[in-house]
């Protein structure tokens, strides 16, 4: 199984009888499950159904989730609304009795609010409203799938990514076990050198400073954090290959790269070692910043 992105984008049309609709779906990345709806009025009802569909193609991230309905009003079939019709046809004969007025055009007394009305809208039966937003829920469920599809695209690209650093830094990490200042050997003549150069003017005795060198050569001792960078890198590989959504935890194992790749920079007191350790340091963070959009 592939990583997945929380980076991602979805958009899908439906339509059941004279009424139209999309749904656009965008999410990025977030700490957990987030969904924020934009619902056209009277939708309220279905947005538990929507949140609980989400959450079976989705574990992580912050969403945006936007629904657009068009009922063609312009196609919809029309009829006279009989008792708002009298209402005006009564005012209209009031005013007549009182004042010198025009008569009024057909078209002007249609054209006034409520006298025309959708026959859609008055004959929607509860059956045909259920009916209605089943059709809307199906429809995002397609949405909420595509965007899984979309996220698990963008996740393959990102899992070459973090393949590729996951890989350098176990090169960097073999690099610095293979070095030669990182040896106990090498340690300890450096350190006999610096001591013996420091103490050359006193009366210290060799067995002083073959104590002061073996303590100062098990503080410099990197095996330790090579070891654990070793141990964290094949870990990695574990989370990349497993089946579960991995980003907490490959974001938790960052912050242990992190900190063993510090130590090891503190301890280094050669050259090389401290390049290693730095270029270690600026891989980690490269590899940090690319999980926070894993799922």
């Amino acid at each position: 199984m592939s990583l997945n992105s929380m980076t991602g984008f979805a958009r899908v049309e439906g339509a059941a009888g004279l009424a139209r609709w999309h749904w656009e779906l965008r999410s990025v990345n977030g700490k957990g499950l987030d969904a924020r709806l934009r619902l056209p009025p009277g939708m309220d009802g279905i947005e538990p159904r929507l949140r609980a569909e989400l959450a079976r193609h989705l574990k992580r991230g912050n969403c945006q989730i936007t629904l657009t309905i068009d009922r063609a009003a312009d196609a919809v079939p029309l009829r006279v609304n009989r008792e708002a019709l009298r209402v005006v046809l009564d005012a209209i004969a009031d005013l007549q009795q009182t004042m010198e007025v025009m008569p009024p055009r057909p078209e002007g007394i249609l054209a006034l609010k409520g006298v025309l009305e959708s026959a859609e809208a008055v004959e929607e039966s509860e059956e045909a409203k259920q009916a209605f937003e089943e059709a809307l829920v199906a429809s995002f469920g397609e949405a909420a799938a595509a965007l899984a599809s979309a996220r698990a695209q963008e996740g393959a690209k990102l899992e070459a990514i973090l393949r590729a650093q996951v890989n350098e830094i176990d090169r960097l990490t073999r690099e610095a076990a293979a070095c030669p200042a990182a040896t106990p050997e090498a340690m300890r003549a450096r350190l006999t050198g610096q001591l013996q150069d420091l103490l050359a003017a006193s009366s210290v005795s060799e067995d002083r400073i073959a104590q002061e060198v073996a303590l100062l050569a098990t503080k410099a001792d990197i095996r330790e954090e090579l070891d654990r960078l070793m141990a964290h890198v094949s870990q990695a590989h574990e989370l990349l290959d497993g089946s579960e959504p991995a980003g907490r935890r490959l974001d938790f194992l960052t912050q242990e790269f992190n900190r063993e790749a510090n130590t090891l920079c503190s301890k280094a007191s050669d050259v090389s070692l401290t390049r290693i350790g730095l270029d270690l340091k600026a891989v980690i963070d490269q590899l940090r910043e690319q999980i926070q959009n894993v799922e």
